[in-house]
């Protein structure tokens, strides 16, 4: 019993200490290829409300309330969401280089507090092809720090999957 005891205290403590070690910050990346402009590619993306046809997280919950300030697609706009499955916060847009990139500030608030930025860039190939990279950056605090590997893998999967239906949706308009 006593044995168990150790054991059981010494993996919380192997747990903490990774977490208290760790790189708190970290940034993921998404690329696709999409066979539509860069202008109708950053057009789409720039308006947050697009979101739901290509965005799993959007899509989790189609009971979800969204409310918004703003004018969609232009620097300020904010996009506010509740939902039970894909819980609370809001997203700004806080940057637009016409034909190049926007950037977005996403303010979580449930299940977890927390300031993550996103960055889409786009590079035109061909006139009708253009590569879209999305850059996601955040931080976790500690103890949720030692979560850290398993957090980076299953955001670059929904990542992905953000990237495979946007690609789809647009080619298919």
């Amino acid at each position: 019993m006593l044995l168990t005891l150790y054991i059981v205290v010494g993996l919380i403590a192997l747990i903490l200490l990774f977490a208290l070690l760790v790189k708190k910050e970290y940034t993921l990346f998404s690329e696709t290829t999409i066979n539509k402009s860069s202008t109708v590619v950053l057009d789409y993306v720039t308006h947050l409300g697009n979101q739901k046809y290509y965005n799993k997280w959007m899509m989790a919950d189609p009971k979800m309330e969204v409310t918004t300030r703003g004018v969609d697609g232009t620097v300020g706009f904010v996009s506010k969401w509740d939902s039970k499955t894909a819980g609370a916060g809001e997203q700004e847009i806080t940057s637009i280089v016409p034909g190049k990139s926007y950037d977005v500030e996403l303010r979580f608030e449930r299940p977890f507090k927390g300031l993550s930025y996103s960055n889409t860039t786009l590079h035109a190939i061909t006139p009708e092809q253009t590569k879209v990279i999305t850059t996601f950056n955040t931080k976790t605090d500690f103890p949720m720090s030692a979560m850290i590997p398993l957090l980076k893998k299953i955001l670059k999967k929904d990542m992905d999957e953000n990237s495979a239906n946007l690609k789809r949706v647009l080619e298919e308009a």
